[in-house]
């Protein structure tokens, strides 16, 4: 019997866990070929690719990202092979079954809940011609043509699944894609928009089992793991013990997992601000909204302030890459408490902010309350909520705007210079800022057409000019200097009207002279005029910026902007100097 397990992933470099898991446990007493695809591929090609391995079984791990894609290329399999038996698992078809069942006539199973052992006694009864009665955790089609749903099965010990990390063809892969792992199932919260607050209880993997594999795929080439825990942390030492073995033996690779930061203990924040080698590890801290009712509402407990703590501890030891989540939409948070929570969790300023837009999945609380809050949302995956009786369509489509521009100018870092400037001095609020050029680029029909790097730069410009904006040849010096830090190598050209021909080598002459005047490490550099040419880019800037990075007061004292490029040691490298200093003309205001 030829057995395939299938998905679609959302990108290339995405792999499937669950996948690996039903391989491991099905053998080796049945073969699994695992076959991955993208939501991008087009369904002829997938089926096409799925019929040549000629499969008796074919199962397909669905989820809201790819149901919706994944339905054709059964339609096109079933019609071209209708003696395959196509079995649906997954997080998207453990609810509402029967549905799935009327909507996807080509399914023959569905597997819901934990699958493993279920997809390998439904092997077992498919090679043996047995009548699957006995199979827990198994729906299929009965003879009348209606659905039987077989009572559900206990949760698995989780020692009885095999390492699904370890298998061979998958070893030329490890450096080239994301590797997820899972330490434990379940999680201790109830929060009502998430699938994870069905299941009661937490149940880890062996600690031992999970740092060989670790190592495993780290001297296989393994360069990124995603730890897929929905709260890496609950378990204090536990997850001190995972950070010390990472740290020791991270090999180069990078570590991602979800933290829930209001219970970080300050002892785990000490130790990785001391000992965690920087970059290697990125947490994804779901703060979702800062508003007590809603937080009531969806059964989230959360103390915001030990979250914030912890977040600027982490900052603030410059080890840890932090990434935050927001929810629009849920319950009771209208557009006034959003942008309240968004301005919350933006003043901590975490490297990555993502803002998202709630989704009513099968089988949450808040899907099964919809009427209640007056949700209308999208009928197919994702279910993403359109408006509630608190916050209009209107409001959605403005939050998406400044979304927009948050995924832009903050989250691609090419200005984070010039939007921390802007947000915390020229704009009442930084959601202020977001929305309102979010509206501006909306107006100018921006959306619609694409853009290059310079154009960020010369769209920001345009808005800051067209609303007045004061300051602006101090908030241009900022995007010059983000500009020019963005590069490995000298760029060629810039956006903007650089300084005269006399001016700069007088500037040039004078580095080249005394490189002392701007600091040691400049003169360590020993950069002749030719070098200077060749290898850096200069700039006045109208006020010291060194001065502003130690104080947070613009001093209107012109200063030379000197950025250092070599590709080896990878952005540009930035030096000032106040241009009095350099023996040059220059004079000296505070604002």
């Amino acid at each position: 019997m030829k057995v395939v397990v299938a998905t679609l992933n959302a990108k290339y470099i995405h792999t499937c866990l669950a996948l690996r898991y039903l391989k491991s446990f099905a053998e080796p007493e049945f073969p699994v070929t695992i076959k991955e695809y993208t939501i991008k591929d087009p369904a002829m090609n997938i089926a096409m690719d799925l019929y040549r391995e000629a499969p008796d079984v074919v199962g397909f791990s669905c989820y809201i990202w790819n149901i919706e894609e994944t339905i054709p290329v059964l339609s096109i399999l079933k019609k071209v092979r209708p003696d395959v038996k196509i079995v649906l698992g997954g997080p998207e078809v453990s609810y509402d079954i029967e549905h799935w069942f009327r909507r996807i006539p080509e399914a023959d199973f569905i597997v819901y809940g934990e699958g493993e052992e279920t997809f390998k006694e439904l092997l077992e009864e498919l090679a043996g011609g047995g009548n699957f009665r006995d199979v827990l955790g198994l729906a299929r089609r009965g003879g009348d043509g209606g659905v039987i749903i077989n009572p559900p099965r206990p949760k698995l010990d989780l020692h009885r699944i095999p390492t699904p990390y370890r298998f061979p063809e998958d070893r030329p892969h490890l450096s080239k894609r994301i590797v997820y792992m899972e330490t434990s199932r379940g999680c201790p919260f109830r929060c009502q928009f998430c699938l994870s607050s069905i299941e009661s209880g937490v149940r880890y993997f062996d600690i031992d089992r999970i740092k060989e594999d670790i190592l495993y795929l780290i001297q296989n080439g393994a360069k990124t793991i995603k730890f897929v825990d929905r709260t890496f942390n609950i378990h204090r030492t536990f997850a001190l013990e995972l950070f010390r073995f990472l740290i020791d033996n991270h090999g180069g690779c990078v570590f991602q997992f979800e933290i829930t930061a209001d219970i970080l203990r300050p002892e785990i924040v000490r130790f990785l601000n001391e000992n965690a080698p920087p970059g290697i590890f990125r947490f994804e801290i779901g703060v979702q909204s800062t508003n007590p009712l809603t937080n009531e509402l969806i059964q989230r407990r959360q103390n915001f302030e030990k979250l914030a703590r912890t977040v600027r501890a982490l900052r603030e030891g410059g080890k840890i890459i932090q990434h935050l989540d927001l929810i629009a939409g849920l319950p009771e948070e209208d557009y006034t408490s959003f942008k309240k929570t968004f301005n919350d969790v933006f003043a901590l300023e975490p490297e990555e902010l993502q803002l998202g837009f709630l989704k009513l999945l099968r089988g949450t609380g808040l899907r099964r309350e919809a009427e209640k809050h007056g949700y209308v949302y999208i009928d197919r995956a994702p279910y993403e909520v359109l408006s509630s009786k608190v916050l209009s369509f209107d409001d959605m489509i403005r939050i998406k705007r400044a979304e927009d521009i948050l995924e832009k100018y903050w989250n691609s870092h090419h200005l984070d210079e010039t939007v921390k400037f802007l947000t915390r001095n020229e704009f009442e609020t930084p959601f202020d800022f977001f929305q309102s050029f979010g509206d501006y680029w909306e107006k100018r029909g921006w959306m619609r057409i694409g853009h290059q790097l310079e154009d960020l730069f010369l769209r920001l410009r345009q808005f800051l000019r067209d609303r007045g904006t004061p300051n602006l040849p101090v908030i241009e010096g900022f995007m010059k200097y983000d500009y020019l830090t963005h590069f490995k190598h000298r760029p060629r050209s810039v956006w903007w009207e650089g300084m005269d021909k006399g001016e700069r080598q007088a500037l040039l002459r004078r580095l080249a002279a005394e490189p002392e005047a701007v600091s040691a490490d400049f003169a360590a550099l020993r950069l002749t005029e030719q070098k200077l040419v060749k290898h850096c880019r200069l700039e006045v800037l109208p006020f010291d910026l060194a001065h502003y990075r130690a104080t947070g007061v613009i001093r209107r004292e012109p200063c030379c902007l000197i950025v250092h490029y070599d590709s080896e040691k990878g952005k540009g490298k930035a030096f000032t100097a106040p241009l009095a200093r350099l023996g040059l003309a220059g004079s000296s205001t505070a604002t």
